[in-house]
């Protein structure tokens, strides 16, 4: 892996364990600037007030979950920054959570119990090999396509995809 210690990481997190052992995980991998909040609005505070370059969050918080986190972040007039990378962590992995959380506007997801691997495997993909991000009327956030198949010619395929230079 590379060097991650320039990066500035936000964990957001209602549980201190899971945060001290998610720091200390990143900590390992050489990130040195991790701030941590114990609650969205104060995760909504830190942004105001630092430069962060990734944030991970909880999905299941009190009072603000992740989704909603994540959604003001997006979508809120005053977010400090719409295009934060922003890694969804949950116990709960069913497609009905992830969907919630894509359709958010979160980048990457990982399912507890964590493991390094793959905590560092979706840092390594939001900080290099960043998506592009989409705004249509219902959505603001990372490209949820994963892969774009050239082959495809649907009727939900651009119309900027068919023209004839």
């Amino acid at each position: 892996m590379s060097s991650y210690k320039s990066v500035k990481i936000l964990l957001v997190d209602d549980n201190q364990h899971m945060r001290a052992i998610t720091s200390a995980v990143l900590q390992s991998a050489g990130v040195r600037d991790v701030h941590e909040a114990g609650d969205g609005p104060l995760a909504l505070e830190i942004l105001k007030s630092h430069d962060i370059d990734v944030a991970i969050v909880d999905f299941n918080m009190s009072p603000m979950d992740g989704v909603e986190f994540t959604r003001l972040v997006r979508n809120s007039p005053g977010s400090a920054n719409p295009y934060l990378p922003i890694i969804m962590m949950t116990g709960h992995s069913e497609k009905s959570r992830v969907f919630e959380a894509r359709d958010a506007g979160v980048t990457e997801f990982v399912t507890k119990p964590l493991t390094a691997k793959a905590l560092l495997d979706r840092l390594h993909a939001v900080i290099f090999r960043p998506r592009p991000y989409v705004k249509t009327d219902s959505y603001f956030g990372p490209d949820r396509r994963r892969r774009n198949d050239a082959n495809y010619r649907g009727e939900k395929r651009r119309v900027a995809d068919h023209q004839v230079a």
